[in-house]
């Protein structure tokens, strides 16, 4: 299992959401982020005052996929986040060595499959 953590611009992330959930990948989970690399600040101007934004804002993804469904998720994100640009973002990819469903106590890939609807518990 890995766990991918990507920091994108947020208008590349409808694209991606669709294209995942299309390849049957559908768990996901995103924060609004700030943060600064390589292109340091942008100078704006406001009301006749320059000003220099050092945090620019991104989106952070994060899910856990099975090995086999790694390339799949990092190919949709290079192809929908990629501008060519400084800013559009990092993707890093790291080795998970269990994940556990508190739900059932299901352990390791079992956890990443989808749960069928007659599962999920009315009134939750």
């Amino acid at each position: 299992m890995k766990k991918i953590e990507a920091f994108i611009r947020h208008e590349a992330f409808d694209a991606i959401r669709q294209e995942l959930l299309d390849a049957g990948i559908p768990s996901l989970t995103i924060t609004d982020v700030k943060g600064s690399g390589r292109q340091k600040g942008i100078t704006e101007s406001y009301r006749g005052a320059s000003l220099v934004i050092h945090m620019r804002p991104k989106l952070k993804i994060e899910c856990v996929v099975d090995d086999s469904d790694l390339q799949t998720v990092t190919d949709s994100i290079l192809k929908h986040a990629r501008t060519g640009e400084v800013g559009d973002g990092k993707i890093f990819i790291f080795d998970v060595i269990d994940a556990i469903r508190i739900r059932t106590g299901e352990r390791g890939a079992e956890v990443l499959q989808s749960h069928e609807a007659e599962e999920i518990p009315s009134g939750v």
